[in-house]
């Protein structure tokens, strides 16, 4: 099925943090790489997936996200930054899928759930922006949470421990090696008002480019 023929259809509009693997996709040592990733509209059938790496159109998926569970599927569609994924799974399993997603749309639109949220991360609204190495190459990377003082990202690169670089236009350092990619530590704090901002705004090209 196609992005466009799946807005038509009746779905849920949640945001859930998770994981994945690209079957066909392998580390420096051969193992599958497990990257970061959030659903953007759910269905019992398929669903949208923010993604580092999207991956091709035929492409079989792991994937998990902890109210639902695994889910093994295929990408039967790609976006910029996203791709549709076809779940497979038994009827009752559809049928408990279904009722998580009603019991989980209404808990998202509860004021007090999304504010008691914010006080522990910041989510941002648009997941993908880039990442600048110190040797000035540039990566799109995918943020899975922020706070003032650092942020987690997911990227088809790994740079080590200690490596300075740029997440946006905030410079810091990475402190951390995750399951599903780095943390990295901003060199100076930033205002709760302008880190989103920050984050998601992109390098200036250089004078050669």
């Amino acid at each position: 099925m196609s992005v466009e023929k799946f807005l038509k259809q009746r779905a849920v509009n949640i945001i859930v943090g998770g994981t994945y693997t690209l079957h066909r996709w392998y580390d420096a040592k051969g193992k599958p790489r497990t990257l970061a990733c959030r659903t953007t509209r759910v269905s019992p059938f398929r669903m949208i997936v923010e993604v580092p790496v999207v991956g091709r159109v035929g492409d079989r998926i792991t994937s998990y996200f902890g109210p639902f569970g695994a889910f093994d599927g295929a990408i039967s569609d790609t976006m910029h930054g996203s791709f549709l994924l076809e779940l497979e799974m038994t009827r009752a399993r559809r049928a408990k899928l279904a009722e998580q997603l009603t019991w989980l749309e209404k808990k998202q639109k509860d004021p007090s759930i999304l504010e008691q949220r914010r006080e522990f991360r910041i989510v941002p609204l648009t997941p993908h922006t880039i990442l600048t190495l110190a040797d000035g190459s540039l990566h799109p990377c995918f943020i899975i949470d922020m706070s003032s003082s650092g942020c987690a990202v997911s990227a088809q690169v790994q740079p080590p421990i200690g490596m300075p670089l740029a997440v946006g236009a905030c410079i810091g350092r990475v402190v951390r090696i995750t399951a599903t990619g780095f943390a990295v530590r901003f060199i100076e704090r930033q205002s709760k008002e302008d880190i989103e901002r920050l984050i998601m705004r992109a390098p200036k090209p250089s004078a050669a480019a």
